[in-house]
Order: structure tokens, then C-alpha cells, then sequence
């Protein structure tokens, strides 16, 4: 089954083409952060519009380089949620509009499935089951996925996404958007043991988050420091490091207790923050104590991205799944709402 899959939940136009046989074909990307660096984070209406400029042009694209033509495509794949409304009717709409022109399927494809599935596009892909940690500038959930489509929320952020409470940092800190490769950028020039932040929810045996009371004593570091126009290159580089080690911590305690309450041993890791360099080595370093094996996506598809979506898409498609009439978007869709995809398998 070869499927062509359309990204545009928030501020990246993805379009990619995935083969069952032959596996990725073809994919580009167009990134949106330089036009909404100026805002200081997203700005929807501007994301909206310029999905409605890249969508079509990357399909060209890919479809060109992937040597495929529409009657050799067997569906199209879209994002139908969770992420920006208008952004999302975008790919939802140029996909429905394909997929009805050239008489192929069409089927919905969940954003953070398709971020949990991205590590399969890899040679050495996980088994299931497997616990997961979904974390991105929006979203921060562990999970078990017992099967294709079958997984059981463990914990999730109960405010910020650790994504997001990166962004916010660095804003404290005057640093731009997007903030978390600046503070991971900035941590490796901190001094160690300047500042100790707190590490969030860990004094309690919940696998929930919370990462809103961390940037609150980031500001209150930096206020403390006279604001953030009186801060030095070494005072920002310190809290940097402190703010990334009191957001790893707490993803990795959090982690370590999914997997011995679960006993699974496999853990995936991905989404945006899961490039991470700190993070991903401290995961490593705890879950080789424990012999659980850690996989990720490659670093292409830790962010959003075409392919993660063609994926997702053709396994459902195989399972049968269509999408109906008429157009739908939700920006917010829980993941346990997804029927199980085991006659995939």
C-alpha cells in the first residue's frame, strides 16, 4: 500500500509518501519558526494561512522525487487533531479534495500517534508493548501501548507541556522562540550546581507532571537576578542548565516508575523535546540499570514531520479504517478514543 501523508496541525507543513513494501519514498518539510520567532510563538491565523500556501506546492513535490503518480497512491493520510483548528482544516481539506479527485481513500490519523509510531519507521523498531513518552512543545503523556491503537495513559502534564515550558523559559530569559534548543544550547555553557530547581511532582507515586511551578521559580530566579535585561551571558547559560536538569529529572523519575509498575521492558521516547542531547543520555544512563531498552525516532522525525503521518496512516488504512463525510477536524482528541488497529498486526 503506498500513501501519501499530510502534516499541518500547527506551524510545519509536512507532506510525505510511505510505501508497506518499500517504506519512505519520499517526504519534505516546510518550518514556519522564523515567521513566528517575530511574535514571540505561534500565531494560528498566520499558521493557517501559510498551510494553505505550502500544502499543495510540497505535494508536487514529493510526489516528483518519490517517482509516484496519483494512480499508484492507494489513500492519503491527513493530521485530523489534536493541534490548531484552522491549521488542521488546511491538510484535512487539500486531502478529502485529493482523495475524492483521484478516488482513493482517505483516513484520519492522530498527531501523537503519529509522533508514538515514528520510532517503527526505524530498522530496529520496538515490539509491543512498550511504555511511552510522548513530550513536545504541546503535549506530555506516558503511556503504555499494548498493541497498534491500544494504549493506556499512565500520566500526562497536568498544565505546561515540558515543550512549552521550555519555550517560556527562554522567553524569561529574552532568549526567542522556539526556546528549547536555545536552553539546551545555552545549558552546556552552565555552571554546575549554581542553582538547584525544584523537580515537580516527584515527592508523589503519580506518573502525572507538572511543570507550570518551574517556571515560575525560573522568573523568580531571574528576579532575583535583577530581571532578565540585568542578566549575564553566564547567568543565563546557569539557569539554562538548572532548568534543563529539573526538566530531564522529572521526566526520567517519571519514566523509571512507568516501566517497574508496568514491567515492560522497551521504552520509546519521542516528539520535539526527545532530541533533547541531556535528556536522551540520562533516559539511557536509568534504563540500563533497569534493562529496558530506549528507542527513538530518528531526529528528522522527532518533530512534526510527513512521514510519522504516511506511516500511521497506511497501518489504518490496512486495517480498513476510512475516513467519513463530513470533514472533520478536533483540535483536542484523546488518544484512548482510538480504535485498536490488531488485525494490522
Amino acid at each position: 500500500m503506498r500513501v501519501l501523508g499530510i502534516e499541518s496541525s500547527c506551524d510545519e507543513t509536512g507532506v510525505a509518501i510511505y510505501d508497506t513494501d518499500a517504506g519512505l519514498l519520499g517526504q519534505a518539510l516546510y518550518s514556519q519558526v522564523e515567521m513566528h520567532a517575530r511574535f514571540g510563538g505561534v500565531v494560528p491565523e498566520l499558521a493557517s494561512r501559510d498551510h494553505v500556501q505550502r500544502v499543495l506546492p510540497l505535494v508536487k513535490q514529493v510526489m516528483a522525487d518519490a517517482d509516484t503518480t496519483a494512480d499508484q497512491l492507494d489513500g492519503i493520510a491527513y493530521t485530523a487533531g489534536p493541534g490548531l483548528a484552522g491549521a488542521l482544516l488546511v491538510g484535512a481539506g487539500v486531502a478529502r479534495s485529493l482523495a475524492f479527485g483521484w478516488g482513493i481513500p482517505a483516513v484520519e490519523v492522530h498527531h501523537m500517534e503519529g509522533h508514538l509510531l515514528a520510532p517503527l519507521l526505524e530498522p530496529d523498531a520496538p515490539a509491543f508493548p512498550f511504555v511511552a513518552l510522548l513530550v513536545s512543545g504541546g503535549h506530555t503523556l506516558l503511556l503504555e501501548a499494548r498493541s497498534l491503537g491500544d494504549y493506556a495513559i499512565l500520566g500526562e502534564s497536568v498544565d505546561d507541556a515540558a515543550g512549552e515550558a521550555f519555550d517560556k523559559a527562554a522567553k524569561m530569559m529574552g532568549l526567542g522562540y522556539p526556546g528549547g534548543p536555545r536552553i539546551a544550547a545555552l545549558a552546556e555553557k552552565g555552571t554546575p550546581g549554581r542553582f538547584r530547581f525544584p523537580r515537580p511532582m516527584t515527592d508523589r507515586p503519580s506518573l502525572d507532571m507538572s511543570f507550570s511551578g518551574l517556571k515560575t521559580f525560573t522568573l523568580n530566579t531571574i528576579n532575583d537576578l535583577g530581571g532578565k535585561d540585568a542578566l549575564s551571558e553566564q547567568d543565563q547559560a546557569d539557569i539554562a542548565l538548572a532548568f534543563e536538569e529539573a526538566s530531564v529529572d522529572t521526566l526520567v523519575i517519571k519514566c523509571r516508575r512507568a516501566v517497574e509498575q508496568t514491567g515492560d521492558k522497551r521504552l520509546v521516547m519521542a516528539g520535539g523535546v526527545s532530541a533533547n542531547r541531556a535528556l536522551r543520555a540520562k533516559l539511557a544512563e536509568q534504563m540500563k540499570k533497569r534493562g529496558v531498552q530506549v528507542f527513538y525516532p530518528a531526529p528528522q522525525y522527532c518533530t512534526d514531520n510527513g512521514a510519522m503521518i504516511a506511516f500511521a496512516g497506511a497501518l489504518r488504512l490496512q486495517a480498513g479504517e476510512r475516513a467519513e463525510l463530513p470533514i472533520k477536524v478536533r483540535p483536542r482528541w484523546p488518544l484512548t478514543e482510538l480504535a485498536s488497529l490488531k488485525a494490522a498486526e
